[in-house]
């Protein structure tokens, strides 16, 4: 993708051709941002132009090294991989420390990008560390993360960190409606669920899983209170069978009782997400207390930081789902 096809982040965009103009591009940078905030893509497209035959702030899109940096496969643009849930220091010796001192093919830089930077254990950030301050005049490294508090400081502080924004609401809505065709009420939800992260705005409106996702949660939520501990064991396995994206599925569980606080505090039907439950969500507001309601939101956050710490999915979901059923007046 080239910088002029990017929803959103003008300023981002906006900096990276000015240090290609002004010929300061820094040797390693931080790309902070929430997951699917296109942070990806931003590195794709900086490494792209940098790359591009033509020289300019815009790649051209049609010169050998454009197409090859499209398909993934350029010579001089490296992704660091891993396995597992580390990226360990032999990733960082073997893909990144010997490759950086290989001189270009045929570009002006090597670039290396690597993904779920936090991932990196203490010993591997320190092997990256080495290559952060003496790196060659050529070399490039991008660490894309979602929590930079997690690099060392070190690390922090010989990069360029840059953080990726909410797009537009109307930049969004535009691009679903007009773009991706979807129907103006799957794009709204969508739009109110994603808050300004057009990835997972693009997910929840085209994906199937995430409609079935949706209708999951809809189906606990509204039968929470009757629901019988086989019951439970039921949605208990589809939760795991959602792994993939139970951060969405707990995200989506966060909204529903975010709508019941707001419909109890407004009365206003027209600023719940969940529009189409509106008598579910009226009812629960009328029985659930604000105390609740806050006990059951902090229940899925404690849920959301067990997943991330590698607990038992399982246990997890056992636990967060009795809470909720549990403290009605």
């Amino acid at each position: 993708m080239n910088f002029s096809e990017i929803i959103g982040h003008e300023d981002i965009i906006s900096r990276f051709r000015s240090s290609i103009e002004l010929g300061r591009v820094n040797h390693a940078y931080i790309i902070a941002g929430e997951k699917d905030s296109g942070r990806f893509t931003l590195a794709r497209a900086f490494a792209k132009t940098l790359q591009c035959e033509e020289g300019g702030t815009e790649s051209c899109g049609h010169c050998k090294s454009c197409l090859q940096a499209e398909s993934m496969n350029h010579p001089d643009i490296d992704y660091i991989t891993h396995e597992g849930d580390h990226i360990s220091v032999n990733d960082i010796r073997v893909q990144l420390n010997q490759e950086i001192s290989k001189r270009p093919y045929n570009s002006r830089y090597r670039i290396f990008i690597m993904r779920d930077a936090e991932k990196m254990t203490e010993e591997a950030q320190n092997a990256l560390l080495k290559t952060i301050e003496e790196p060659p005049e050529y070399g490039i490294i991008m660490l894309i993360v979602t929590q930079p508090e997690k690099l060392l400081p070190t690390i922090r502080s010989r990069c360029v960190t840059i953080t990726t924004k909410p797009v537009k609401e109307k930049d969004i809505r535009d691009y679903l409606v007009n773009k991706l065709h979807i129907e103006e009420s799957k794009a709204s939800f969508a739009i109110e669920y994603a808050q300004g992260n057009l990835g997972k705005a693009v997910q929840l409106a085209t994906n199937e899983e995430y409609e079935q996702l949706i209708q999951s949660v809809i189906e606990l939520e509204t039968n929470i209170r009757e629901l019988s501990y086989e019951e439970i064991s039921r949605t208990i396995q589809k939760c795991v069978d959602y792994k993939m994206n139970i951060n969405d599925y707990l995200d989506l569980m966060m909204m529903w009782y975010r709508d019941i606080l707001v419909l109890k505090v407004t009365g206003n039907p027209d600023k719940i997400l969940f529009k189409t439950e509106y008598s579910a969500i009226k009812n629960q507001a009328q029985y659930l207390s604000f105390n609740e309601l806050e006990i059951k939101q902090r229940a899925i956050i404690s849920a959301k930081e067990r997943i991330n710490a590698n607990a038992r999915l399982e246990d997890i979901m056992r636990l967060l789902i009795i809470t909720l059923k549990e403290h009605y007046d």
